[in-house]
């Protein structure tokens, strides 16, 4: 099936499992958002050009640079503030996703810069977001808002909470962190 003939189910005929997709979350204020999605998006087709709809938008919409970030920043802070780092573009367009009755979920890993000029910074974590669309899930990156090879998935979730990069349970302090991914050349 080509992408952009992904077809946007009717609630009723969505998996059990897909369902909690739909509802808000700590992050993804989707009751705050809910009319302002509709006043962007009702009449642009459903499926793929809704989904992409959503990300154009939240990748102009939003700033990004790391000393953007806050730990507690929600979708609707972020459409006000228009600056945030990848895990608030991946929660904004979740959230407008999922007020367009369109299962969402916020994902975590790696993504490095095989296939796209070497930035000079080192690699990090990375947020983006699945759809679920004629009965599968598909990767949309409303910061980069454009198609990249070599994510390393690590974990997906309704928001940032299910999938925090630390969970810790008194102090804690990062003293090193390093990622590097290489393109595997076929022999």
């Amino acid at each position: 099936m080509q992408r952009s003939h992904a077809r946007q189910h009717p609630v009723e005929d969505l998996p059990d499992d897909v369902l909690t997709y739909l509802l808000g979350s700590r992050y993804c204020d989707t009751q705050k958002l809910s009319d302002t999605a509709w006043s962007l998006f009702g009449n642009v087709p459903e499926g793929w050009a809704r989904v992409q709809a959503i990300v154009d938008y939240v990748h102009n919409r939003i700033t990004f640079g790391y000393g953007f970030a806050r730990a507690t920043r929600t979708a609707s802070e972020a459409f006000q503030e228009q600056v945030g780092v990848c895990r608030d573009f991946a929660h904004l367009a979740v959230t407008l996703c999922r007020c367009m009755n369109i299962p969402a979920r916020y994902c975590t890993g790696y993504l490095g810069d095989i296939g796209v000029p070497p930035v000079d910074a080192p690699m990090d974590f990375s947020a983006w977001f699945q759809v679920y669309l004629s009965g599968r899930w598909w990767t949309f990156d409303a910061r980069h808002n454009l198609p990249r090879i070599g994510r390393i998935l690590m974990a997906t979730g309704r928001d940032a909470t299910d999938v925090a990069m630390v969970t810790s349970f008194g102090p804690s302090c990062l003293t090193g962190f390093k990622v590097i991914t290489d393109e595997v050349v076929p022999a």
